[in-house]
């Protein structure tokens, strides 16, 4: 009989989110929102890369409590019945139960589980509310799961970088130009273009950037020596006019 939850309904349910994990613990972001289907268990942001080809679940939170998009989790279980609220312009659902205790039930629509008010025609306040009310009541979750072979994060989920530091990856050209001295502040006349000239011959060294960049200096090098040279070859010695 299938009685049982599957493993991946319990780890949703035992697992603590927003938690630090232990593994980043001393990395930014790194509160684990995200289920994995397949290992069953919570991870963060930074475990993405190791999760990458399995089926991964972002929870959320709302009013303290932990919710999941409802267009997601209707990939892995029918979640008729149960009542949708709507956060960012996408409509989540409560994971787990919410009691709520009245001393007396009014006109309307209450939750199976938590007697908790709910719309019409909405009878679930959670998705643990529906899967104890079908347990109760049918013995078997079978009929309600669905087959999901691939699932993942959304396009605006950030993950992390965490490929390790490279000497160029985070530098602009402009960001790199900036890092060294303005040659345009210090020098004028001729000194300017040795000045200029042996700028950029030693920042081609320290910063090792290629050979698209030292071409490209050495062009703006030797297009500054040669304006001086065709400057000078017209300079010549000035001719009088012959006395009449």
């Amino acid at each position: 009989m299938g009685i049982r939850k599957p493993a991946w309904l319990e780890a949703l349910y035992a697992q603590k989110f927003f938690t630090a994990c232990t593994i980043h613990e001393n990395s930014k972001k790194n509160e684990k929102n995200i289920c994995c289907v397949d290992c069953c268990t919570s991870i963060c942001p930074h475990c993405v890369h190791i999760h990458r080809f399995h089926r991964l679940l972002q929870v959320r939170r709302y009013v303290y409590h932990d919710v999941v998009r409802l267009e997601d989790l209707e990939r892995l279980i029918d979640c008729s019945n149960v009542q949708a609220y709507t956060i960012n312009s996408a409509k989540v659902v409560f994971i787990k139960k919410r009691p709520q205790n009245r001393q007396f039930k009014g006109s309307g629509n209450y939750c199976t589980s938590c007697d908790r008010s709910l719309q019409e025609p909405f009878i679930h306040c959670s998705l643990g509310c529906k899967v104890d009310f079908v347990l109760k009541h049918y013995r078997d979750l079978t009929p309600f799961l669905r087959v999901c072979n691939s699932l993942q994060l959304g396009p605006d989920f950030f993950i992390p970088n965490d490929s390790g530091d490279d000497e160029m990856t985070n530098e602009t050209p402009h960001s790199t130009i900036v890092d060294s001295d303005d040659p345009m502040s210090s020098g004028s006349g001729s000194s300017g273009s040795e000045n200029m000239s042996m700028m950029y011959t030693g920042f081609v060294r320290k910063k090792r950037s290629g050979l698209y960049t030292c071409e490209r200096f050495s062009n703006k090098v030797h297009s500054e020596e040669d304006m001086a040279t065709s400057m000078s070859r017209r300079k010549g010695i000035p001719q009088r006019s012959p006395m009449c």
